[in-house]
């Protein structure tokens, strides 16, 4: 096998595998939450969302390249191929805009109470599932046409305009269809981000502004646990913009071409695939429901551990 296709299966390989524990891992402590105690906030629901569109985007984009790498060849046929490309990209969306509804959400909790806000701030979670579907709605609107590109790789040589992405391959035909989904993409990516980012410096001015009025005015209501928060969904903004601004440079060079290298495809879906991996755990680090619960765990299942050494002895 040869080095550089050793080294791209492996790094799939590893980023796929630590990204499905840690968006397991978040999944599982919050269904447990939801199960043992009361309903889960805006942004805790938010955040579970975001964990679950995670692991369904790296399932279907880390797991077959990986396969195909270590010789799991012809692994989907056309079916296959439309089915597992198209939920990819619907849940890549899902991931910019779950990010940009938690940024959004959390702008609206700690903007201190005004005679709109005091109607909106209750029926929040109200909001929450409406908004996932009409998410999950518009993607799939914007992704319609994903499965009239994409087939499984055919033998010979791959024409100009098409996305070789080893285990399928996305065929735009011509010039314009090309151009056309790469602007659609960035422009849909791009307005989410653009709000994203927004109202991201407007936590950041309200904390900078209000930083010791809030300490005072909302000691009694959760301030500090509200501040905290903030700061999480900050550190998650900036996590995906960076992430985000690697992947479109990549994308828009890739749009300049007319036949695109395999390489460049996987750097650009290995940029776009790190958020989803790494994300899950720095909520497991900053959020203290999901952390508490998981040392929970650990802790009821040490004992038993225990005992069963104790049994053998």
């Amino acid at each position: 096998m040869d080095l550089c296709v050793a080294i791209k299966g492996v790094s799939f390989l590893l980023q796929t595998g630590m990204g499905i524990l840690g968006n397991t891992v978040v999944l599982l402590a919050y269904t447990q939450i939801v199960c043992t105690g009361p309903k889960l906030l805006p942004v805790d629901m938010i955040l579970c969302h975001l964990a679950f569109t995670n692991l369904l985007l790296l399932v279907t984009r880390g797991v077959p390249p990986s396969m195909t790498v270590f010789g799991l060849k012809a692994l989907l046929n056309d079916p296959g191929c439309k089915v597992v490309i198209s939920a990819y990209r619907i849940c890549r969306a899902l991931s910019v805009c779950m990010t940009c509804m938690l940024s959004v959400f959390q702008a609206v909790t700690v903007t201190p109470t005004g005679p709109y806000l005091s109607r909106l701030k209750p029926s929040l979670p109200s909001l929450v599932i409406p908004t996932f579907a009409g998410l999950w709605l518009f993607n799939m609107a914007i992704c319609i046409s994903t499965p009239l590109f994409t087939m499984a790789p055919r033998n010979g040589t791959v024409s100009a305009f098409t996305i070789d992405l080893d285990f399928c391959i996305l065929d735009f035909r011509d010039n314009l269809s090309y151009v056309i989904n790469g602007v659609a993409i960035f422009g849909r990516d791009f307005a989410f981000v653009a709000l994203m980012v927004g109202s991201s410096c407007y936590i950041l001015l309200l904390l900078h502004r209000h930083s010791h009025q809030m300490k005072g005015i909302r000691r009694s209501q959760g301030g500090g646990a509200e501040t905290r928060a903030a700061k999480a969904v900050l550190t998650l903004v900036v996590l995906y913009v960076v992430f985000f601004g690697i992947e479109n440079v990549i994308w828009i060079y890739m749009l300049t071409l007319s036949k695109v290298s395999p390489v460049v495809a996987d750097m650009r879906v290995f940029s776009s695939s790190c958020y989803a991996s790494l994300s899950p755990y720095f909520i497991i680090s900053s959020n203290k429901k999901v952390k508490a619960k998981i040392v929970c765990t650990a802790e009821d299942k040490q004992p038993s551990a225990d005992t069963q050494d104790s049994n053998d002895k």
